[in-house]
Parts: C-alpha cells; structure tokens; sequence
C-alpha cells in the first residue's frame, strides 16, 4: 500500500507539467501525428518492452512513417524514412537538439560526450576517437581479441557467443580505453556491475526503491567508487608517457588547453568510454558470427580477400591495411544494416516543426527509427531482407545514398565509438575466419531481441568453436 501511495503521489506531481507537454501546439495548423499515448505518465512503455520491435513495426504499418506514442514518462514521436530523418538529423540546434531518456542522463551524468555541445562536444570527440588514438589502439585491441578467441576454441563444450562477446568488448574497454589491469574475478565484478547499468539506463525516471532507476543508479555509485581509485592510481604514476588508453588521450588534451578535469568529470568520462565500446559493440559483434555462420560463402570471400592482401591474421595490422579490405568493409556494413545494434536515436523539439505534414511539438521528443529505415528503404536493389554485402559494392546505389543506411545515427551526434566498433569488428572477422570455424550446438537459430539492444533471447546462440588446423585456412 505504501508502494502504491508513492507512485501515485509520484505521478501526481508530474501530471501538471505531463498535461502541458502532451497538448498539440495551437498556434500550428497541422495535426499531430496519428497514434496512441496510451495510460496517464506510463504511457505505452510495458507495450514497447515486451514487444521489442514488433511494437513500432506495427504502429508504422497502422499510422505512417511518423507517429506518436508515450514512452517512459514522454511524449515521443517516431520517425522513419530517409528524408524525414534528413531532416532530423540536420536540424540539429536549430529544429531540435540531443535529447536521452531522462532515467539516461540521471545515471551516465551531466559531464560526459552525451550532454556537452559546442566546441567542448567536438574538442572531446576529435581527441578521444582520433585516427591517431584509433591506431595506437589496434595492437593492443588484436591482443585481446586473439586471447579470447583462443579461449572460445579451447572451450570443450558449447559458447554462449552474447555472453562471451560481452566478456571480450568489455575487456577491450577496460584494458585499451580505460588502461585497467584487473585479477578475473576483479574483472568479472565490474563487468557484472557495468551491465546492471546499461541494463536500467532505459528505464521510467522513478527514483523509488526496486525501481529499474534505482537499481542503475547504485550501479552506478559502485562503479565510479572503483573508478576513482583506479584514476587517483593513474594521477599518481611516476612514467605517464608509458600509457596510451583515451582516459590518457583526454586528460592529457584538457591540459594541453589549459584545462583540469574534476574527479566528478573523469569518472562520468571513464563510464562513458565504457558504455561506448561495450554493449553495442557485443552486440553487432554476436549479429557479425551468427550471419558468417549463415552465410559460408561471405567466410570463403573474405578469406581470398585476406589471402590477396598477404593479410593471414590481425598481427601487425593497421588502420591503412584494413582500409584495403574492400570486401569486408562491405560485410562489416551489411551486418550492421541488418541488424543494427540499437534500433533508434533521440533528440527533443527546440520548436514547433512541420514533418510528413504533421507538427511536431516543442518539447516532444523525437525518436528517429534505424531499424525500420533499413527494413523499408526503397533504394536497395536486392531485398532488404536478404544478407548481400555486395549491396555496398563500388557502383550499386545502397553506397551512394547518406540516410537510408544510419547504424550510427548521423550528423554532429553520430555515434562517440563509430570507428572503434568497426575496427573491433574488423579485427575480430580477420581473427575469426583466419582461425577458427563454428558450428551451431543447438537444433535450430534462436530469435533476436531489440530492445534495449539485438542481441538473441535468452543468450540462445550456443556455438561450438574449433581451431583451424593450418590447410584449413581456405576451406569454408
């Protein structure tokens, strides 16, 4: 009954404000987007997480390409279409701005790449994701990402490949962003942790006890807790110049400019780099093996490709080395089309803006849909459903157009991590087909969830892993 009573008294307090928010703008003569906004405060969020995609596929099929709904405590409209998320993605500060889930911006913090704008936006991401961090990155990346795969191989029984995916971006982000060394079990902690995050970043902005908002806010104490011992360790060291990880790279910046960061900044900026390798990266990293696994073929071209370039594994590789590989750019680009790893972007209406005939209210959100604009594009010769990575080939259409294709969203607020996950990817298809061969340990493909990320249910790719024996490096 207590429980009951807060929630009550909380929604109470935000139904003024929610009234004003949810109203349409009268001085536009346009009428607001068809949809449902479904209860008082909730809105459709239990819908829109227990149906994953199949939420907004549905609502696009009933009302049109721009809809509105009522997820986690906001207005929200959603879009689709190249040219409609043109001209979202451009108006950016003058039609709308970024704009996370509020559950989103109380948990990651006020300081981090997310929340700044201007020339302190640019200045981080130019630093921390240079083509000059990129590089110094890739040795260490290849390193990890053998150990790992080593470990798969061994590994006498099946893999739970989202499990382990995770397990290796994660150690990717500790050791090469975050310049951690951590014992296992040390490790496996703070992985564990860092995933009761992300798993309640999305989440309704309740601050009660049990709440998903809660839950990732103590996640989030513990970690910057350890990540304030670890920076006041790498603050201290006597040989600075030893280490490379982006924590360097924009510590370092900041005083190049005259700049000192807070212990409070430093530690939002540790998660963040965290949050921008980890789950996404997991994600597009299983979608990459499972749709190899389907498609033999890819593996087979691939592996030419490698063999043509003298490139039999990912010792000693390169940013201009894996710039030469043509044809997996184009499998790393048609995995990320078919299953890109989140399925949207948000942004709020700085103001009253017309779109696909309909206004979109100051001060609702707006949630640009990647996931249903590759499904419909018109562009693609081939059907969207099909996995072809020829369709990003030299001459076909689907690599000329800007908008139909957005894995990382686009304009100034295109994914912090862009780069970092493709190279990973790379790397990690090299390191793959140049060692390994893998085989379902189950009956048939498991389904693929979407919300918050794709990633199968219930962890269901069971994998076998084995090791190449050296004549088997050009088979299938």
């Amino acid at each position: 009954a207590l429980f009951s009573h807060l929630v009550l008294c909380i929604c109470l307090s935000h139904l003024s404000t929610l009234l004003v928010v949810l109203s349409r703008d009268r001085a536009s003569a346009l009428p607001l987007p068809k949809g449902s906004m479904g209860w008082p405060f909730f809105g459709e969020t239990l819908h829109w997480l227990l149906q994953g995609s199949r939420f907004h596929s549905s609502r696009r099929e009933r009302y049109g390409n721009v809809f509105k709904t009522h997820l986690l405590g906001r207005p929200v409209v959603r879009v689709t279409g190249a040219e409609n998320i043109r001209k979202i993605l451009l108006g950016e500060h003058t039609l709308v701005s970024t704009q996370w889930p509020q559950s989103t911006q109380i948990i990651l913090g006020s300081h981090t790449l997310l929340s700044s704008t201007g020339d302190l936006h640019r200045q981080r991401r130019k630093v921390t994701f240079s083509r000059a961090a990129l590089e110094s990155y890739l040795p260490r990346i290849q390193k990890v990402v053998s150990w790992e795969l080593r470990g798969w191989c061994r590994e006498p029984g099946s893999i739970a490949v989202y499990s382990s995916a995770k397990t290796l971006t994660f150690r990717i982000a500790a050791r090469i962003l975050l310049g951690l060394r951590l014992e296992e079990k040390q490790f496996k902690d703070l992985a564990k942790t860092f995933e009761q995050l992300v798993e309640n970043l999305f989440s309704l902005p309740l601050n009660i006890p049990f709440s998903g908002l809660r839950k990732g806010i103590k996640a989030r104490d513990m970690l910057h807790k350890f990540m304030e011992k670890a920076i006041q360790e790498k603050l201290q060291r006597n040989h600075p110049e030893d280490h490379s990880d982006a924590l360097d790279f924009l510590m370092n910046s900041a005083k190049e400019h005259g700049k000192e960061f807070t212990m409070q900044e430093l530690k939002e900026s540790a998660i963040e780099l965290i949050f921008a390798a980890f789950f996404t990266t997991a994600s597009a990293s299983t979608s990459l093996i499972l749709l190899l696994l389907k498609h033999p073929s890819v593996i087979e071209k691939i592996r030419q490709e490698l063999m043509s370039h003298d490139c039999h594994c990912t010792a000693d590789i390169s940013l201009e080395k894996l710039s030469h590989l043509r044809y997996l750019d184009c499998v790393i680009k048609e995995v990320l089309r078919v299953l890109p790893p989140v399925s949207g972007g948000y942004r709020t209406a700085l103001q009253t803006f017309e779109l696909d005939g309909y206004q979109i209210p100051k001060g609702w959100s707006v949630m640009y849909s990647i996931r249903d604009t590759h499904e419909t594009a018109a562009v693609y010769q081939s059907p969207p459903s099909s996995f072809d990575p020829e369709r990003f080939g030299a001459g076909r259409p689907e690599a000329a157009g800007r908008f139909h294709y957005i894995p990382f969203g686009g304009g100034a607020r295109s994914c912090i991590g862009k780069e970092l996950a493709q190279a990973i990817l790379k790397l990690l298809a090299i390191e793959l087909v140049s060692t390994a061969r893998w085989e379902l340990a189950t009956p048939g493909y498991p389904s693929m969830q979407t919300v918050p990320i794709v990633h199968p249910v219930d962890d269901g790719l069971q994998l076998y892993f084995h090791p190449l024996q050296p004549s088997q490096g050009h088979e299938a």
